[in-house]
């Protein structure tokens, strides 16, 4: 577990995913619970879990969840549009990892639908949900006050992959051309898989971005 500035971040399951607990005045907010879900839960023993919220319905995202919401009680909130893939999400995309060895389960229906536009509250942090399908047709990105949850959508150097069921490559450079002009610069990137970045630096050397 690495923490900075008031998020704490694991890295879980069989594809190392970036999960995030944003943190303020002893709640916090659960982002892509990817695995190790009743683990999460024992590094957060120190804090309120308010809620759970993932970036897209991926198995690597989600397959954490159940047991991080058994454990907690946080209710669970995923977009709409990949709602559908929360209750199958091993059967669709687990590329035949063992759920038992990696701590995976397909995740509970969610107890909130989110859609563009929506706010998501912990604290005094009020993350602004904007669609962004592409990676999958329900991907969404979470903006704070200067920095952002992307999920799979944009990495390091790179972008979210568009061959899985659901993705879509036009409408993911649709998305990017969308974070290119409405995330500010100083933006820090929380990626779903990798290191964090910022908009300035994907701005100046992703080709994915500077092509756009």
């Amino acid at each position: 577990m690495a923490t900075t500035d008031g998020i704490r971040q694991f890295v879980v399951g069989p594809i190392q995913t970036n999960c995030y607990a944003l943190v303020d005045d002893g709640e916090c907010l659960v982002v892509d619970a990817g695995a190790s879900g009743a683990r999460i839960a024992q590094e957060l023993e120190d804090l309120h879990v308010v809620g759970i919220v993932a970036t897209h319905g991926h198995h690597d995202h989600v397959c954490g969840v159940a047991a991080l919401k058994r454990a907690t009680g946080a209710p669970f909130a995923i977009s709409e549009a990949d709602a559908w893939r929360c209750e199958q999400a091993l059967q669709i995309s687990s590329h035949g990892f063992s759920a038992a060895e990696n701590e995976l389960e397909n995740a509970p229906a969610p107890d909130r639908m989110l859609h563009e536009g929506d706010v998501v509250e912990v604290g005094r942090h009020r993350l602004q949900v904007i669609a962004a399908p592409g990676h999958t047709e329900g991907g969404i990105v979470f903006v704070g006050d200067g920095f952002a949850f992307v999920g799979d959508t944009l990495f390091a150097g790179s972008c979210g992959r568009t061959d899985l069921l659901g993705g879509d490559h036009k409408t993911l450079m649709a998305t990017l051309a969308r974070l290119k002009a409405e995330i500010d610069p100083k933006t820090t990137l929380l990626c779903g898989h990798g290191p964090a970045t910022t908009m300035e630096a994907e701005l100046a050397t992703n080709p994915w971005l500077v092509s756009l």
